[in-house]
């Protein structure tokens, strides 16, 4: 794996993000589940940095996860994002919204995200 391929997934990740979250896929449905509308969340400049860097240290992660499993094929690769998307992440993001009420809605717009870019970043570092 190298570095243009962990760059590569990390932009991968932010443009499923910006259409997750659009209109066209899950937008609406995402504000609505926080009740709020779009004009109440502001400047999206500092989410925006930090989303980046969470993808680049997702990127970075599973790169590693894939070279210490010796995932080397998409199948592999693809097995071990879902693996930790669905074992790892879903786990952690329940145990969340549990405790802060998110609601079923939210918290399947939220994973489904985390999932699919973790699935599609592995996919990515590994072809």
């Amino acid at each position: 794996m190298s570095i243009g391929s962990i760059l590569l997934a990390t932009v991968a990740g932010m443009v499923l993000g910006a259409l997750w979250y659009s209109p066209l896929m899950f937008g609406n449905a995402w504000l609505a589940a926080l009740g709020k509308r779009k004009e109440a969340l502001g400047s999206a400049k500092g989410p925006m940095i930090g989303s980046m860097l969470a993808c680049l240290l997702t990127a970075l992660a599973l790169a590693l996860l894939l070279l210490a499993s010796g995932a080397d094929t998409v199948g592999k690769a693809l097995g071990i994002g879902l693996i930790a998307g669905l074992g790892l992440v879903f786990p952690a993001m329940l145990s969340d919204s549990l405790f802060c009420g998110w609601g079923r809605r939210l918290l399947l717009i939220q994973c489904g995200y985390r999932i699919s870019y973790i699935a599609l970043m592995s996919v990515i570092l590994v072809a």
